[in-house]
């Protein structure tokens, strides 16, 4: 048996199996849910810094760079549609089940990492409206999220695509504000693009790209609930592409707006930079952006969860971890035990790790599996004579492209200030 005969087998005979239920909306809504977030909110500030009025710039350019792992997933997630899909692509690629293995704990450690600095940051928020010990804030609202996520696969993506809406919505009322009440939010989109001879500008947008790559990373955990989905063989390639393209016309027209409500300097220095233009629109008080902050982040929590749950569950149906861990509810329907060692990791590191650096950390590990999946693509089209059918495909450069592309991020990244 070789390594996709091992990735894409079943549950043993007799074991209630992940119910495939969800659909492209589903996909979608989860697929945002999961990139869109704290990268905007972050971020938008110190690419402004760097890039000026040419910031939306930067963000289509690292999009553009995203793209090529999109494909890249795109491909694999037809060739092996399973849950721990990096897991599978690593292993087959290299011919390497431990290393496989290797990049499937990544991804856990990953997405609980995410999800337990998230919550922190959501219990800052939350601690707006109600005054609490930031530790049992942030526990209570995990096992909250938690027992969302062991209620139902369905449930689950329904309550994080809510979120979605809702904070995407968020927004897009921002960028909806400013185009219509910004004075030239309009008439100087031209200044978006520098003159092709402006080197210095150039060189500003490039590096200001390497930082916005930050606020594009997560789409590809659509890729580890491929068990869930319907038709995953058309579903997963658009899903992938789609989250990476409504993700990069929110961000290039609310980062847009607010950089002609503000201007680049102002946005650049002040710590809460969607709050400051929303706030600048509106006149009505930052606490609503708290709200919709709040919102991100529990879609954020639910979505790491889910996904840390899912590689989990993917691993154990390998071997690679403890089989309980592959057991699925029947009446759920969902890896009940994997959720909820999964939950109980995220609640301790949040009551207890010090957490300071584990956000920039987890990216960059990020970008390490990036580089692991593309070469493993790589590696499976040089050596086979023709494609199997039925599967999208992506020419030899692209995965080719993609390894280059964050091998530069990952060195950008580490040599920066």
């Amino acid at each position: 048996m070789n390594q996709t005969d091992q990735a894409i087998r079943g549950p043993a005979q007799g074991n209630p199996e992940l119910r495939r239920s969800l659909t492209l909306v589903h996909a979608l809504l989860y697929g945002l849910g999961i990139t869109i977030g704290a990268g905007i909110y972050v971020l938008i500030g110190p690419v402004a810094a760097i890039a000026g009025m040419a910031s939306p710039t930067s963000f289509v350019l690292a999009a553009a760079l995203m793209s090529l792992s999109a494909l890249s997933f795109a491909e694999l997630a037809t060739r092996m549609p399973v849950a721990a899909g990096e897991a599978a692509y690593v292993a087959e690629g290299f011919r390497n089940k431990f290393l496989g293995t290797v990049i499937g704990l990544l991804v856990i450690a990953i997405a609980v990492t995410t999800s337990a600095t998230i919550s922190l940051g959501s219990a800052q928020y939350i601690r707006v409206f109600w005054d609490s010990p930031e530790g049992i804030t942030a526990a209570l609202v995990v096992l909250a999220m938690g027992a969302i996520a062991a209620w139902g696969i369905v449930e689950s993506i329904t309550f994080a695509g809510l979120m979605t809406v809702i904070e995407t919505g968020g927004l897009l009322m921002i960028a909806a504000l400013g185009f219509l009440f910004a004075p030239g939010s309009l008439s100087r989109i031209p200044e978006a693009l520098p003159a092709m001879g402006d080197i210095a500008a150039w060189q500003a947008v490039m590096s200001a790209g390497m930082l916005a790559v930050f606020a594009f990373i997560g789409f590809e955990g659509i890729v580890n609930i491929a068990e869930e989905i319907k038709s995953p063989e058309r579903t997963l390639p658009r899903a992938l592409l789609l989250t990476l393209v409504v993700t990069t016309l929110v961000y290039v027209a609310v980062v847009w707006v607010a950089l002609v409500t503000l201007g680049p300097v102002k946005l650049g220095a002040v710590e809460a930079p969607l709050a400051a233009v929303f706030v600048a629109l509106t006149g009505w008080p930052s606490t609503v952006m708290a709200a919709i902050a709040i919102i991100a982040t529990l879609n954020g929590i639910i979505a790491s969860i889910v996904l840390a749950a899912r590689v989990a569950y993917g691993l154990a149906g390998r071997g690679a971890l403890p089989a309980v861990l592959a057991t699925v509810n029947p009446t759920t329907r969902t890896p009940l035990v994997a959720t909820t060692l999964v939950t109980a990791a995220v609640l301790l590191l949040a009551i207890w790790a010090p957490l300071t650096g584990l956000a920039e950390l987890s990216s960059r590990l990020t970008l390490v599996m990036f580089t692991f999946v593309n070469a493993a693509l790589v590696a499976i089209k040089l050596r086979e004579t023709t494609p199997p059918g039925g599967i999208f495909l992506a020419p030899l450069w692209v995965p080719i492209a993609g390894t280059a592309a964050t091998n530069i991020f990952l060195i950008a990244d580490l040599h920066g200030p």
